[in-house]
Protein backbone atom coordinates (compact mmCIF):
# COMPACT_ATOMS: atom_id res chain seq x y z
CA UNK A 1 0.00 0.00 0.00
CA UNK A 2 1.63 3.87 -0.84
CA UNK A 3 0.46 6.59 1.18
CA UNK A 4 -1.22 8.27 -1.63
CA UNK A 5 -4.41 5.22 -1.78
CA UNK A 6 -5.08 6.77 1.91
CA UNK A 7 -5.11 10.38 0.97
CA UNK A 8 -8.39 12.24 0.77
CA UNK A 9 -11.07 9.41 1.60
CA UNK A 10 -10.85 6.00 3.59
CA UNK A 11 -12.96 3.65 5.75
CA UNK A 12 -12.61 3.34 9.56
CA UNK A 13 -13.39 -0.07 10.96
CA UNK A 14 -13.38 -0.84 14.39
CA UNK A 15 -14.11 -4.31 16.04
CA UNK A 16 -15.30 -4.65 19.61
CA UNK A 17 -14.17 -7.35 22.03
CA UNK A 18 -13.04 -8.46 25.24
CA UNK A 19 -9.12 -9.54 26.82
CA UNK A 20 -10.91 -13.13 27.31
CA UNK A 21 -11.41 -13.80 23.40
CA UNK A 22 -9.68 -16.25 21.62
CA UNK A 23 -8.80 -17.68 18.08
CA UNK A 24 -6.75 -20.75 17.40
CA UNK A 25 -5.78 -20.79 20.67
CA UNK A 26 -4.02 -17.25 21.19
CA UNK A 27 -5.33 -13.95 21.98
CA UNK A 28 -8.15 -12.36 19.62
CA UNK A 29 -5.69 -9.34 19.84
CA UNK A 30 -2.68 -10.77 18.85
CA UNK A 31 -4.20 -12.67 16.11
CA UNK A 32 -6.31 -9.80 14.75
CA UNK A 33 -3.38 -7.29 14.65
CA UNK A 34 -0.98 -10.54 13.01
CA UNK A 35 -3.58 -11.11 9.99
CA UNK A 36 -3.88 -7.57 9.34
CA UNK A 37 0.13 -7.05 9.34
CA UNK A 38 0.02 -9.88 7.16
CA UNK A 39 -2.22 -8.57 4.40
CA UNK A 40 -0.47 -5.13 4.34
CA UNK A 41 -3.08 -3.51 6.37
CA UNK A 42 -2.26 0.46 6.81
CA UNK A 43 -2.14 -0.16 10.01
CA UNK A 44 -4.15 -1.12 13.00
CA UNK A 45 -4.68 -0.04 16.90
CA UNK A 46 -5.64 -1.97 20.08
CA UNK A 47 -6.82 -0.15 23.05
CA UNK A 48 -7.91 -1.58 26.25
CA UNK A 49 -11.08 0.30 28.01
CA UNK A 50 -11.61 0.82 31.65
CA UNK A 51 -15.17 -0.25 31.45
CA UNK A 52 -18.01 -1.59 29.01
CA UNK A 53 -20.76 -3.76 28.66
CA UNK A 54 -21.91 -5.55 25.39
CA UNK A 55 -24.60 -7.99 24.06
CA UNK A 56 -24.43 -9.63 27.72
CA UNK A 57 -24.98 -6.54 29.29
CA UNK A 58 -22.61 -7.29 31.86
CA UNK A 59 -20.22 -4.47 33.26
CA UNK A 60 -16.93 -5.27 32.84
CA UNK A 61 -14.37 -2.97 34.75
CA UNK A 62 -10.57 -2.17 35.91
CA UNK A 63 -10.58 -1.17 39.87
CA UNK A 64 -7.53 -0.88 41.82
CA UNK A 65 -8.57 -3.59 44.08
CA UNK A 66 -9.13 -6.29 41.16
CA UNK A 67 -8.36 -5.72 37.63
CA UNK A 68 -10.70 -7.65 35.69
CA UNK A 69 -9.42 -10.13 33.36
CA UNK A 70 -11.85 -9.28 30.66
CA UNK A 71 -11.47 -5.87 29.78
CA UNK A 72 -13.04 -4.67 26.58
CA UNK A 73 -10.68 -3.90 23.67
CA UNK A 74 -11.56 -1.73 20.76
CA UNK A 75 -9.11 -2.45 17.24
CA UNK A 76 -9.27 0.45 15.55
CA UNK A 77 -8.20 -0.44 11.68
CA UNK A 78 -7.91 2.81 9.03
CA UNK A 79 -8.00 1.52 5.55
CA UNK A 80 -8.91 2.05 1.68
CA UNK A 81 -12.22 0.79 0.96
CA UNK A 82 -11.27 -1.94 -1.25
CA UNK A 83 -9.05 -3.18 1.32
CA UNK A 84 -11.40 -3.20 4.15
CA UNK A 85 -14.11 -5.08 2.06
CA UNK A 86 -10.79 -7.67 1.07
CA UNK A 87 -10.05 -8.17 4.41
CA UNK A 88 -13.05 -7.91 6.62
CA UNK A 89 -14.54 -11.44 5.91
CA UNK A 90 -11.26 -13.24 7.64
CA UNK A 91 -11.94 -10.34 10.49
CA UNK A 92 -16.02 -11.70 11.00
CA UNK A 93 -14.43 -15.19 10.85
CA UNK A 94 -12.41 -14.55 13.47
CA UNK A 95 -14.56 -13.06 15.80
CA UNK A 96 -17.47 -14.96 17.80
CA UNK A 97 -18.80 -12.22 19.69
CA UNK A 98 -18.63 -8.48 19.64
CA UNK A 99 -19.12 -6.16 17.44
CA UNK A 100 -18.08 -4.69 14.22
CA UNK A 101 -18.51 -1.18 12.96
CA UNK A 102 -17.52 1.03 9.66
CA UNK A 103 -17.58 4.52 8.80
CA UNK A 104 -16.17 6.89 5.94
CA UNK A 105 -13.61 9.21 7.24
CA UNK A 106 -11.47 11.39 5.55
CA UNK A 107 -7.64 11.07 5.89
CA UNK A 108 -5.94 14.05 6.28
CA UNK A 109 -2.40 12.45 6.57
CA UNK A 110 -0.53 8.84 6.04
CA UNK A 111 2.70 8.63 6.32
CA UNK A 112 5.26 6.40 8.26
CA UNK A 113 7.34 8.17 10.93
CA UNK A 114 11.05 9.21 10.00
CA UNK A 115 13.67 6.98 11.20
CA UNK A 116 15.57 9.46 14.22
CA UNK A 117 19.04 8.96 14.95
Amino acid sequence: MTTSELNGHGVRVRVYFGERDRHAGKPLASALLQLLRAEHASGATITRGVAGFGAHSTIHRASIVDISPDLPLVLEWVDSEARIEQLLPAIEQMLQGGMITIDPVRVIRYQPHVDRE
